[in-house]
């Protein structure tokens, strides 16, 4: 890992991007989400940005993207291959995992698909078993969409402003700080949630005083 770390740190910015792109793509996308590490992909993607040599925003972008496609795919594929995938000898040994993600998306639905962004395994598997469980895609898209913006720009920045501490945030990337800044999220879409909801009390209110005068 070591390896990946430095030479990624130094190579050419076209390089950087294409290669956190892929990283991160290729982690939801091909389902091996627990081998690729998109996560870390995208916190040094932060820190080249925090260097100079690659731009901040288009850095985000880029891995929200990566992010959003590579999940879409990974439901494509999940919807059209389904148990086949999950039944095959490579994910023989992560069986109970899988049906905790399988439970987990049951219980949760489109929630499952924004909180599972912040946990490796279920980053890999969830936008597949989505598909699988035939989560109409409208759907999928909206709560995938959201964790990936949430995931990508949240990562990215963290490494941007660790900038040459870049090591002892890639190991705690999916652990500790991946729960904080889910809490976070899941905090101002709660916060969002009730500001909306008291917005259209107020508004139904005032109508129903229109009305009656």
């Amino acid at each position: 890992m070591t390896a990946f770390i430095d030479g990624l740190l130094n190579v050419s910015p076209l390089v950087a991007y294409i290669a956190v792109f892929c990283l991160v793509f290729a982690e939801d996308a091909l389902f091996v989400g627990f081998v690729i590490p998109g996560e870390t992909a995208a916190v040094l993607g932060g820190v080249v940005a925090s260097r100079g040599e690659v731009q901040l925003v288009p850095m985000m972008a880029l891995v929200v993207t990566a992010a959003i496609t590579g999940d879409s795919v990974g439901y494509e594929v999940g919807k059209h291959l389904g148990q086949r995938i999950i039944n095959s000898r490579p994910l023989a040994r992560h069986q109970e995992r899988l049906e905790n993600a399988q439970d987990f998306l049951r219980r949760k639905g489109g929630s499952a698909v924004f909180l599972g962004r912040f946990t490796a395994f279920f980053r890999a598997v969830m936008p597949a078993l989505a598909g699988t469980s035939r989560m109409p895609y409208g759907r999928f898209l909206a709560f995938n969409a959201a964790g990936g913006v949430a995931w990508g720009t949240g990562f990215v920045l963290l490494g941007f402003l660790a900038g040459n501490s870049y090591e002892a945030v890639a190991q705690a990337a999916g652990r500790d700080i991946a729960v904080v800044i889910a809490g976070l999220v899941v905090a101002g879409l709660v916060a969002w949630h009730f500001r909306t909801r008291r917005r259209r009390q107020r508004e139904r209110q005032r109508s129903a005083r229109r009305e009656q005068g």
